[in-house]
């Protein structure tokens, strides 16, 4: 028997006894007995009347109507979508120069994809070299990289771009040559090298898609009549080999770079992969400053490092740990800044463009050379990029499946007639996550009932997944395409770990852009058949409602919506007002909710308005909530009124953590969040107790809301077992709500017949405390 069954009231705890004549049996199809006292038939308010028999609002009453797919693990995510782009939005608007490139000492940085010619042939200059060996900072293993030099020729160094490479190896070559290095055409190819300088150091560096790129089988057709590059084509330890002859007949040395991924990997497995681990940044900012200001007072380095350590510059970064390039660019603008030549906001604004500019490499002329096989080695790097961004502190295994399907995509965009497989045993899993400067990290997924272990992947850098978006947003029109379809179908997954991030991020574009992203993202979600979707599309329109200026925007749609006629567009609207944020506070979305709910006259509708309404109890203004509903009830509207009971009934049966919005709660409210959410309140907002458990009371006792909320009741008290906290809280729920003595007896009834289930019977003790509550309500 379920705590929904009646059971005969017997062996009552001992306490307060029962009354001599206990309460009827409330019948199952929600009309209430009169009992003695009760008014007469003809004079009950509408509240009170009979259940009309085609309305049958009542009978799934507490149900969620997006099933699982809104509840476990929905609040942990919303909030953590919600952090990942929270550091963003306070940014700075940065404009670059028109060429997208500058020259600071030993960097060459391009921030555009238009940049100019590649560095060719040529020897550097000893100039540059000594100036290097008086700023450089000696990486972990740079003897032993040395000797292994020595030893054999060449070296393969492989790292992040931006970790220093390119320095260890002109400072190796140089020491070895004196002075003597040749940097090399990074457009040619290990295999193409004949020729090598006798007593000289050869730089060469390559990207994945030069040499070693992942693609089709040998000889597959690739797209657009393309052939995939021979098997001779990829670079391999016999050229390796090959080109280490050339130099020991010379007496030369070579060192060829490659970035971190798939080649990187395979080289690191060879005979002359040597990993080439970036400097501590601060020892790198150290050296940079030292030699910047040795013409200042001594005083003046330390202010340098202090106004490095300073908040505001660490904000302005959007960065957990500088790589040397952008450690050595830092120690640049902060001397200026010393010597008075740039100002605090200039140098705040300077170290803003570092995150835009890591962004902007990424991504510049990432699909070259426009044909499939050889693009897509750099599309699922580009993806799994984008796919931190949106996922960033996820789960590392969502991400990179999600990365996937946005790489194919991608493809598909690139080239629609292709068909594209995947690697099974491509890049390993713990190499990837170098490409997007992320790190992954044991942690716990809130699941709500319970947190789990998890690898998270997270970028080191808070303003990396905000600059990484709006990149590929704004810069790039073409990629728009496929990542509104990725995101849409992420929305369709019935996991909030998957679209409760795509919404959230779906609502962050469309910020950018309201009227693109309205009518590709957040349009198409509204009129899908699907709950999810739905939800998804109203998720996206509440976080971009934060956005003032598109707002009113928002705000006008769904009042289009809520008169078009049309229930998936009008199913969006209520339940886009649940976050409260949509029509620009709690007040207005619960107006909303109201007019639609009486112009509507939809069972259904008025189900998804009271979700709404109690997601907005659970936000941070309830109070506002608890006063509306009073008011409601006061209006003496029968729909206004049973959205009052249909609310509070969600609220007796749902978890607050089930509730979830996208504005922050307080700190009491988040500490309860587990428990009910008629209990979470009041346990956070003492105040509020009172007016809510009178609402509880009311809903018991109308007839045609009683059965139900009456059932929820004794689920709430089943969970309320055996926790001392939960239940101290429903006792006092009990005491506030047994205020006559019909109450008590529906009360004593519900506890009797929950001790005597067969199936789980409700613990005696914890009934016994539970039956004394319900007593001394008669006392209050």
């Amino acid at each position: 028997m379920s705590d929904q069954d009646a059971a005969p009231v017997r062996d009552a705890p001992a306490g307060d006894a029962p009354a001599r004549e206990g309460p009827r049996d409330v019948p199952r199809d929600g009309s209430r007995p009169e009992s003695p006292g009760e008014a007469p038939e003809e004079n009950r308010t509408p509240e009170d009347g009979p259940e009309q028999p085609e309305d049958r609002r009542f009978d799934q009453a507490g149900r969620n109507p997006l099933g699982s797919s809104g509840g476990t693990g929905g609040s942990g995510t919303a909030h953590a979508a919600r952090r990942t782009f929270a550091a963003g939005r306070a940014g700075r608007n940065i404009s670059f120069a028109t060429d997208g490139q500058y020259f600071e000492g030993n960097y060459f940085i391009s921030q555009s994809s238009g940049g100019g010619p590649a560095v060719l042939q040529g020897p550097v200059h000893a100039e540059e070299l000594d100036r290097l060996a008086g700023v450089y900072c000696e990486t972990s293993g740079y003897q032993r990289m040395k000797r292994r030099l020595r030893e054999r020729g060449l070296l393969v160094l492989c790292g992040e771009c931006g970790s220093g490479r390119t320095a260890t190896a002109l400072s190796l070559l140089s020491e070895l040559t004196g002075n003597r290095v040749i940097r090399l055409d990074p457009g040619g190819r290990v295999r193409e090298i004949e020729e090598v300088t006798g007593g000289h150091g050869h730089l060469l560096e390559i990207t994945p898609e030069a040499e070693g790129a992942e693609g089709p089988a040998p000889g597959r057709d690739g797209g657009n009549g393309a052939r995939s590059r021979p098997p001779g084509a990829v670079l391999t330890e016999l050229h390796l080999d090959r080109l280490r002859g050339k130099l020991a007949e010379a007496g030369a040395y070579g060192i060829v770079l490659v970035e971190s991924g798939d080649l990187a990997d395979r080289m690191l497995r060879g005979r002359y992969g040597v990993y080439c681990p970036p400097p501590p940044a601060e020892q790198v900012l150290l050296r940079h400053l030292r030699v910047l200001l040795r013409n200042e007072p001594p005083e003046a380095l330390g202010k340098a490092l202090e106004l490095a350590a300073g908040p505001d510059v660490k904000e302005a970064l959007g960065l957990a740990e500088l790589r040397p390039a952008e450690a050595a660019r830092l120690a640049d603008h902060l001397a200026r800044c010393l010597r008075g030549e740039l100002t605090h906001r200039q140098l705040l604004d300077d170290c803003a463009t570092f995150v835009r500019a890591q962004a902007r490499t990424w991504f510049a002329g990432a699909d070259n050379p426009g044909t499939l096989p050889e693009a897509l080695p750099s599309l699922g790097t580009s993806a799994f990029r984008i796919a931190v961004a949106v996922f960033n502190g996820s789960a590392h295994s969502l991400t990179a499946e999600a990365g996937e399907r946005l790489a194919a995509e991608m493809a598909a965009t690139l080239d629609p007639e292709a068909s594209v497989g995947r690697r099974l045993f491509g890049t390993h899993a713990e190499v990837r996550p170098a490409a997007a400067r992320a790190v992954v990290e044991d942690a716990e997924l809130d699941l709500g009932d319970a947190r789990v272990p998890v690898r998270a992947i997270s970028f080191q850098g808070d303003a990396l997944p905000t600059a990484v978006l709006r990149e590929v947003w704004h810069g790039y029109h073409n990629a728009r395409g496929p990542l509104v379809r990725w995101l849409r179908s992420l929305c369709g997954d019935p996991r909030p770990q998957l679209w409760v991030r795509a919404s959230v991020a779906a609502g962050v574009l469309c910020s950018w852009d309201w009227v693109h992203g309205a009518g590709e993202l957040i349009g198409p979600l509204a009129r899908s058949d699907g709950a999810v979707q739905r939800m998804a599309a109203a998720t996206a329109l509440a976080e971009a409602a934060r956005e003032p200026a598109v707002r009113p925007a928002v705000h006008a749609l769904l009042k289009e919506w809520a008169v078009c006629g049309e229930p998936e567009l009008v199913s969006t609207t209520a339940l886009a007002h649940g976050y409260g944020m949509a029509a620009g506070s709690v007040s207005a979305s619960l107006d909303a909710l109201a007019v639609l709910v009486r112009d509507g006259d939809d069972p259904d509708l008025t189900a998804l308005a009271s979700f709404s309404v109690a997601r907005l109890l659970a936000g941070p203004e309830p109070e506002t909530v608890v006063r509306r509903l009073a008011d409601w009830l006061l209006s003496g509207r029968t729909e206004t009124a049973d959205l009052v009971l249909l609310s509070v009934i969600k609220a007796l049966g749902t978890r607050a953590t089930f509730l979830w919005g996208l504005a922050d709660t307080t700190e009491p409210a988040a500490g309860h969040d587990r428990k009910p959410l008629v209990l979470a309140v009041p346990a956070a907002h003492p105040q509020l107790a009172g007016a809510l458990a009178a609402l509880v009371r009311h809903t018991l006792s109308t007839a045609r809301s009683g059965q139900a909320a009456l059932d929820t009741l004794g689920t709430l008290l089943r969970r309320s077992a055996g926790d001392a906290e939960q239940r101290e809280l429903a006792c006092d729920l009990l005491r506030r709500i047994a205020v006559e003595r019909r109450d008590r007896d529906r009360l004593r009834h519900l506890l009797a017949r929950l001790v005597h289930d067969r199936d789980e019977p409700l613990d005696k003790d914890d009934a016994r405390l539970m039956w004394d509550a319900v007593g001394e309500g008669g006392g209050r």
